[in-house]
């Protein structure tokens, strides 16, 4: 297992640990390579508070239509950086009419028009196009998506909401105070059957419950690094994202660089290596050489386990996740689908190996089924060039095109009751696709493209792809560009401003927002204490992706899977703002008046969500929008599981107040009004503690809410009521 060391410590040349040197700490942190990175894009004087500007940004075809209406709303000419806009979360355009292909044509012409880079349906997904295209050593990249990491190309890249590309095509900034840098020092090489996603569940289960790596950058060194070929590294990088981790990096090397040649981008290579003694705040230790085949049971990538541990211990640890009924009398655990697929899964060096493992054998005419979804065009034809794709497909394996549904729940949806095993990213809470409030359920256990092979080989029984004698076939990988040349639409630097943009019915503007209040009324929508709230659960992803791009419509699944009457609440309470004859708020106006406070009829009132630790996941703003576009003002929570979550709320003028008390003991609950006088002037300010108070009981109750670390930037798109309103005033 891997091992963490929680103080800081100092690494020279990249190999010599040591806990103490004679180099003070600010001066080795100055040789890791995240920090040479994060200064060369910093544009502010303050060496501690960054303000980053990227050198590409990336969307997918469920982010990309609100980022533009955005930015279009906010006086957008053109594209300052490449604007990549691919086409792989809604390219089945399978159900909702024409509303999915609509956002396709509307993307090509925002292309067109402002002079970015549109890559059509099935071709590739976001990241696989990026590191193919995009990557360089030393850029820098934000994107759309919460799997934005090409660390192991040497790029720095950061996973956002969409205002926050908003900001950087409209020529702002990403500010954020300068992380802490943990080292992740690989040693040994993996053994044969080990994958990428083995490793990455290693690291993820050491480091996630504790947040040892929260907010904080990843950088990847030792001599282990040198051990894995290029596809196995992003294999391992794209993953970071479920430590919680805001970016990653990692050491380059020849490996590196013959990936850059392959793809006929040599000048974007160069060495990345930490210089003299470099100071880490911790450490995580990996020997690849004891690293297992694991499984991450269901609801989260960080409840793992090796597949051989599980095995042994198959009837109780079922049992906790609630997969009794998949260990058969014979006591052998057996699957019910086998899925590799998107940017973790879908590479060439996975599909070869688990051609290998497969090669001459079936995976059986019974209920388990195996799909595979190459991430690229040029992976596809590459795999079929060298006959790959056609092993896979004697032996049963379905092979598709450039896809994420998989992913979050929009393809090779499970059966009632069906355990899917997935080399994808995420298994949180009916992802896979299934619908508790129609009682559907679904499992998925995220495992290695090999493990999944092996299993698929098996009929469906769990089997570990370590304890097969598989000879794994080197093959070498010839990477052509001119499936990219005849269909992506590259029109960087060229735009267009005659274009019209394309509008399908779907596509609709945001509603206008309010600006924030001098007093500020709250009423208590839903109450969540879960230890952790997914984006997920916020908004559900598969069933909602064809209404990205209509606020209204896509705000009424809302919270659908874990609170299904919130939204009919906080639409009551929006609803108050224009009706002060409710007799609650005319109670609650009396108490207000009765304790001193003038004119509480002038305050703005709003909903709020507490949730315990709201936002772990995705990136998607849309968790935070269809709050706000139901009339929601704040969240309350202990913490919020990332960055990009509070991002999200802050830049749709939402307050991300924190509140320190036990879940079980909250002194509210739904329905509840709080009154927060003065918030105006405490955010203007910069007051971190704000004073509120319960109204109930025909009294107030004060209680102290946090409003930590607001930037001058934050404090204005709260006040003015969220990003689009700032960018208008």
């Amino acid at each position: 297992m891997a091992e963490l060391i929680r103080d800081g410590i100092f690494v020279t040349d990249g190999r010599k640990i040591e806990k103490n040197s004679s180099v003070s700490r600010e001066s080795a942190r100055k040789n890791t390579i995240s920090y040479q990175i994060l200064s060369n894009h910093n544009t502010s004087e303050d060496d501690n508070n960054l303000k980053i500007k990227f050198d590409a940004l990336a969307s997918h075809d469920i982010t990309y239509v609100g980022i533009i209406q955005t930015a279009r709303a906010s006086g957008l000419k053109e594209f300052p950086v490449p604007y990549v806009l691919t086409n792989c979360h809604n390219s089945l355009c399978a159900v909702g009419g024409t509303i999915n292909e609509d956002d396709h044509v509307f993307g090509l012409s925002a292309a067109e028009k402002y002079g970015g880079i549109y890559v059509p349906a099935h071709l590739a997904v976001i990241h696989s196009y990026m590191r193919e295209t995009m990557s360089g050593c030393g850029k820098m990249i934000l994107g759309s998506d919460s799997h934005t990491r090409y660390g192991a190309l040497g790029t720095m890249a950061i996973g956002e909401g969409g205002p926050e590309l908003v900001k950087q095509l409209l020529g702002k900034t990403y500010d954020v105070a300068r992380p802490e840098v943990i080292a992740v020092y690989l040693t040994g090489a993996p053994r044969p059957g080990i994958g990428p996603q083995d490793v990455a569940l290693e690291l993820i289960g050491a480091v996630f419950a504790s947040g040892f790596v929260k907010n904080k950058v990843l950088e990847f060194i030792g001599e282990g690094v040198a051990s894995l070929p290029i596809e196995f590294r992003n294999g391992i990088d794209v993953m970071t994202t479920e430590t919680t981790c805001l970016s990653s990096i990692w050491e380059t090397d020849e490996v590196t660089e013959n990936y850059f040649k392959l793809h006929n981008r040599p000048q974007d290579y160069k060495k990345l290596s930490v210089k003299g003694t470099a100071f880490y705040d911790g450490m995580v230790k990996i020997d690849l050489s004891k690293t297992e085949c694991n499984i991450a049971l269901p609801s989260h990538p960080s409840n793992v386990f090796s597949i051989n541990e599980l095995k042994e211990n198959a009837s109780s640890i079922l049992k906790d996740y609630g997969l009794s009924d998949k260990l058969g009398s014979d006591g052998k655990i057996y699957a019910d689908q086998g899925v590799i697929a998107g940017c973790a899964g879908g590479t060439y060096d996975n599909l070869t190996a688990a051609s290998d493992i497969l090669k001459g054998g079936s995976t059986g005419n019974g209920a388990f089924a195996l799909s595979a979804y190459p991430a690229s065009q040029p992976v596809y034809i590459e795999l079929i060039r060298k006959g790959f794709a056609e092993i896979l497909m004697e032996t049963g394996v379905t092979l598709r095109t450039a896809f994420c549904g998989p992913c979050f729940g929009a393809g090779d949806v499970p059966s009632n009751k069906g355990f899917s095993l997935r080399h994808t990213t995420r298994n949180f809470p009916n992802r896979e696709g299934s619908k508790p409030s129609a009682g559907q359920s679904a499992s998925v256990a995220l495992m290695d493209a090999r493990s999944i092979a092996a299993t698929a080989k098996n009929g469906g029984v769990l089997t570990a792809a370590s304890d097969l004698n598989v000879n794994y076939t080197p093959s070498s990988y010839r990477f052509d560009d001119t499936v990219y040349k005849n269909r992506v639409y590259n029109g960087y630097g060229k735009p267009n401003p005659k274009k019209e943009l394309r509008f399908g019915p779907n596509i609709k503007d945001w509603p206008e927002m309010p600006a924030l209040s001098d007093d500020l009324i709250l009423r208590v929508a839903s109450v969540i204490k879960d230890p952790v709230t997914t984006t997920d659960e916020l908004i559900p992803s598969g069933e909602t992706s064809s209404y990205r791009s209509n606020p209204d419509a896509l705000s009424e699944f809302t919270l659908s899977r874990k609170d299904p009457g919130y939204v009919g609440r906080a639409k009551a309470v929006r609803a108050l703002n224009d009706d002060h004859s409710d007799l609650s708020l005319s109670e609650v106006y009396g108490i207000i008046k009765k304790n001193g406070f003038a004119s509480p009829e002038n305050a703005l009132i709003g909903s709020v969500i507490y949730a315990v630790k709201p936002g772990d996941g995705s990136a998607r703003e849309q968790a935070a929008s269809c709050q706000k576009v139901l009339g929601g003002m704040a969240n309350i929570a202990k913490e919020y599981a990332t960055k990009r979550y509070r991002s999200n709320l802050i830049n749709w003028g939402m307050l991300p107040f924190t509140f320190e008390c036990d879940e079980n003991s909250l002194p509210f609950d739904i329905d509840s009004f709080i009154f927060i006088p003065g918030i105006k002037n405490a955010v203007k300010d910069g007051k971190e503690v704000i004073p509120a108070f319960i109204v109930e009981n025909g009294a107030l109750k004060e209680i102290t809410l946090n409003l930590p670390a607001l930037t001058n930037d934050e404090k204005t798109i709260i006040l003015s009521g969220c990003l689009i309103n700032y960018y208008k005033g």
